[in-house]
């Protein structure tokens, strides 16, 4: 099993982000611009990192990878409210996160981050744990897509134990929820987070199951969508339902916060923004038609497999 050491993390996270940009690469013809980044030892936050985006492309309109890798003197708050006996830790963090926006409204969107933040705890006994997971954001519906899409995460996670699948699901419905709006985010996947329980090593493992997961779960479902024929109709729903994504992640991420809260690259944290969103008021979608499908049908929590 290999070691949970900071080294082979970021060694697993920088290959995981060449993957995950291969892949959407090779669909959508296009290129990713590459940014590397660093916060130099005397500023409050220190690491650097990578992040990649792709803009304007004929299948995606936005996809963004982002890898980091930050030290602090103290966590900050969206770190520690499960944790308030390592408050005030200095901390290292490193992850990768996307958000892919395709281009076609009938394509989904999707989330996907894999992370480790590692402490210290009062007595200095070293702490890390994991998070992450991966949720899907359709604006139309499709039931073999969302089955397939759950399929991949429970198949992943099935060597870990029975039990991770569902509660992660569970999870997964709760954290992407727009409270305000009583409304969830899109058709959920999993989330797991501050996770331990598997020792340092096999929670390595799982987390690696995940991010290695990603590709089969997402792309099948680009491939199936991309070419389908859409009109202003379309389009403008998908732009309104980007909107919701938009609130969710500066209203709610914890992602999002941890990293305004640390000091981060805000260039690099708001990579998940969508390049166009509208909102519009009170609006209704037509009873009956392929928008109402959405929240009758798609925006309620079931379980797809």
């Amino acid at each position: 099993m290999l070691a949970a050491t900071t080294a082979n993390v970021r060694d697993y996270l920088l290959d995981l982000q060449k993957r995950l940009t291969g892949a959407v690469a090779a669909l959508d013809g296009g290129s990713f611009v590459v940014d590397p980044w660093s916060k130099p030892a005397g500023q409050t936050l220190q690491g650097d990192g990578i992040t990649q985006i792709l803009e304007g492309g004929p299948v995606f309109e936005r996809a963004g990878v982002g890898f980091s890798h930050v030290r602090g003197p103290r966590l900050p708050p969206s770190a520690t409210q499960h944790r308030p006996e390592l408050a005030g830790s200095g901390f290292e963090a490193l992850g990768v996160s996307l958000v892919f926006h395709p281009r076609n409204p009938f394509a989904p969107t999707a989330h996907m981050n894999v992370r480790m933040l590692a402490a210290k705890a009062p007595d200095g006994t070293p702490v890390c744990w994991f998070g992450g997971g991966m949720d899907l954001t359709p604006m139309y519906g499709f039931e073999d897509d969302v089955v397939h899409f759950h399929q991949t995460c429970k198949t992943a996670l099935a060597p870990f134990g029975e039990d991770k699948y569902p509660r992660f699901k569970t999870w997964c419905d709760d954290y992407f929820y727009l409270k305000h709006r009583e409304e969830p985010r899109g058709v959920g996947g999993v989330f797991f987070d501050d996770f331990s329980e598997l020792g340092q090593d096999g929670s390595f493992a799982m987390l690696r199951a995940v991010g290695d997961a990603f590709v089969a779960a997402y792309i099948p479902l680009v491939q199936r969508r991309m070419d389908t024929p859409y009109g202003e109709r379309e389009r403008a729903f998908q732009l309104y339902r980007r909107g919701r994504y938009v609130e969710f992640n500066l209203v709610w991420d914890r992602g999002t916060h941890f990293g305004l809260q640390s000091g981060g690259r805000t260039e690099s944290i708001l990579l998940s923004m969508p390049p166009q969103v509208s909102w519009s008021y009170q609006h209704q979608p037509e009873p009956g038609s392929a928008e109402a499908a959405l929240y009758d049908k798609f925006l309620v929590r079931r379980d797809w497999v």
